[in-house]
């Protein structure tokens, strides 16, 4: 087993993740299996009841593990399926060691941070690494394992130590450390300083670790100062996508330096894997239409609390040949209240919501708009979100719900389809004693504890009829496994009055007992599912429903499906009407 480290240094945020996940890129490319083992120093035990804003999304793995976003990366770049145990903790560790304590395991032995946290450290290390992540179920040859924070931080300390001694257990052609910094170029002087890059390696040295890659330039200056050779130092300038990092790397020699330094038995050109990554990254740059998303949740202002859901919208978009914008909208500003408390910022939102209108009065032949409402937790801008729904499905544009976002669509079609008027239509999650509770919390669910108490991790759904959308989507399949994170469900026992509206639940659990994914009759594309598909959508394969999402607001879904749902060698054949002269009413959709 070959162990790669990626530590930073300078500040939080270097890009050690993307340089992590393009690594394990290049060497997969090569032919190799490869792991990846994220270790984040916080005490938490998992990333399950974090807000969105401290650490973005939590990213759920097939398992149900809550994990960091990087694992997303992680997943996204190897096309990979990890574990729970990829993501190691503070947390996680200490209470392995407290509980093999409490058990007697160290036969009263005063148990400490060296070696008894360290050895933890490196036993789970080596055990997960060894773990296989492929469908082809082989055990990894390489492991990159990267950890979180920059060197220096107090609580990355036993993490230091515990690799400081592990670099020695492995043997040196097992084991190398990349340290990602940051070299900073005042506009003041436009020169780039290498000094807080020296001080970071100094204190990484200083610890025991010794990189053998240092990303940034200047090269030779690095290299005199770091103690490193100069082809040890790699530089990652700024680039166009995050798609182009594998390239770049590739392009400065990473593949030839790892086999020299870990005895890799490798080819020193990666193949065809590569290969697609560069066709994909040179088409993302060629993009000339566009398709906007107005994205309504609670969380915009950190672009990370809907990481993958994003990535998701991206990967579609390429497959697509679009551009994708994204407009952020907080729910909240949709709301009445907000008319009275701030009618400025009201009437700009609903402005970014309608904007599929604009469009088509400009007749820009080359926009389409999407509107998009992610799911989340919490009574604040729920109301928001059933409003632009409302308006989704009565001006019939392509609309997708996720999670809370389907559930607020059983709502929002209860309250205007069914007679079931004002608020009483409700999830019990927002109102306890609704008279209709079309949403409710679930049997298993355990109100007294908030982490790991959901329904968590890869489920299969089974799909009820032969002509749903969504079923076709996804190659006309019988059934699908996708990742679940929630608590409350769609109340089954009010199903048949929706039905008869046309408000089909044409995917169901295996049971038959839960309500897995919604589709209205007489809509271009109107769908909701319970699971988050945005985990498993990968650049070269996206996601069927963000797929039918972006296909139905480009205009193009009718014709894909026509097509025994294949993309034409030249996109551009599946729209007939795309032509400057010729008027193309814009399409605009709601993403939950």
């Amino acid at each position: 087993m070959k162990y790669i480290l990626v530590t930073g240094g300078v500040i939080s945020g270097i890009g050690k993740g993307i340089i992590a996940s393009s690594v394990g890129t290049i060497l997969k490319s090569c032919g190799l299996h490869v792991t990846a083992i994220k270790i984040d120093p916080y005490i938490n035990i998992d990333a399950g009841t974090f807000s969105p804003y401290e650490h973005g999304e939590v990213f759920v793995l097939d398992d149900g593990g809550e994990v960091d976003l990087d694992l997303g990366n992680y997943e996204r770049f190897l096309d990979i399926r990890l574990t729970k145990d990829n993501n190691l903790t503070t947390g996680k560790i200490y209470q392995s060691v407290i509980n093999k304590e409490r058990r007697g395991d160290y036969l009263g032995k005063t148990v400490q941070v060296v070696p008894h946290i360290t050895d933890a450290i490196q036993e789970w290390v080596m055990r997960q690494a060894k773990v296989p992540v492929d469908d082809d179920d082989v055990e990894p040859q390489v492991c990159v394992i990267e950890l979180g924070g920059t060197v220096g931080d107090i609580e990355s300390m036993p993490f230091i130590e515990a690799f400081r001694q592990f670099q020695f257990k492995v043997k040196r052609e097992n084991f190398c450390n990349i340290h990602v910094s940051m070299v900073p170029q005042p506009s003041a002087t436009g020169e780039q300083k290498t000094k807080p890059t020296q001080n970071s390696v100094r204190e990484l040295r200083g610890l025991g670790l010794s990189p053998d890659l240092v990303r940034q330039a200047p090269e030779k200056k690095i290299s005199m100062f770091c103690h490193v050779e100069p082809e040890q130092v790699i530089c990652v300038h700024d680039v166009s996508s995050i798609y182009r990092v594998p390239l770049l790397l590739e392009d400065q020699g990473v593949v030839g330096y790892f086999c020299r330094r870990l005895n890799l038995p490798i080819e020193t050109r990666p193949r065809k894997m590569l290969a697609k990554w560069k066709e994909m990254s040179d088409r993302s740059d060629r993009l000339l239409e566009q398709c906007s998303i107005a994205l309504v949740g609670k969380y915009t202002k950190f672009s990370d609390s809907y990481a993958s859901v994003i990535k998701a919208l991206e990967h579609s978009a390429l497959a697509i040949s679009h551009k994708l914008e994204v407009k952020y909208i907080d729910s909240a500003d949709l709301e009445a209240g907000m008319l009275q408390e701030d009618p400025v910022k009201y009437h700009e939102a609903w402005q970014k919501l309608c904007s599929a209108d604009g469009v088509l009065s400009l007749r820009r032949i080359q926009t389409q708009s999407v509107f998009a409402l992610p799911g989340g937790f919490g009574v604040r801008g729920t109301e928001g979100k059933i409003q632009a729904i409302s308006w989704a499905r009565k001006q019939k544009k392509p609309f997708l719900g996720v999670c809370l976002g389907m559930q607020l669509a059983v709502c929002e079609f209860a309250r205007n389809m069914l007679d079931w008027k004002g608020t009483y239509a409700n999830s019990t999650e927002f109102d306890p004693e609704t008279k209709y509770p079309v949403v409710i919390d679930m049997p298993e669910h355990n109100p007294g504890q908030m982490g790991g108490t959901m329904r968590l991790g890869k489920r299969r759904t089974i799909f009820k009829t032969k002509n749903s959308i969504l079923r076709k989507l996804y190659g006309d399949v019988d059934y699908v496994e996708e990742r679940h994170r929630h608590r409350f469900e769609v109340n089954p026992e009010l199903k048949q009055h929706f039905e008869e509206k046309g408000f089909h639940f044409v995917g169901q659990d295996v049971e038959g007992e839960r309500m897995e994914v919604i589709e209205l009759l007489d809509h271009p594309y109107f769908v909701g599912v319970q699971y988050h598909p945005e985990f498993t959508s990968r650049p070269i394969k996206p996601s069927p429903p963000y797929l039918g999402l972006l296909l139905a607001a480009a205009g193009g879904l009718p014709a894909y499906l026509q097509k025994g749902c294949r993309l034409s060698p030249r996109y551009e054949l599946m729209f007939p009407q795309r032509h400057p002269e010729i008027s193309h009413k814009t399409s605009c959709s709601f993403l939950s």
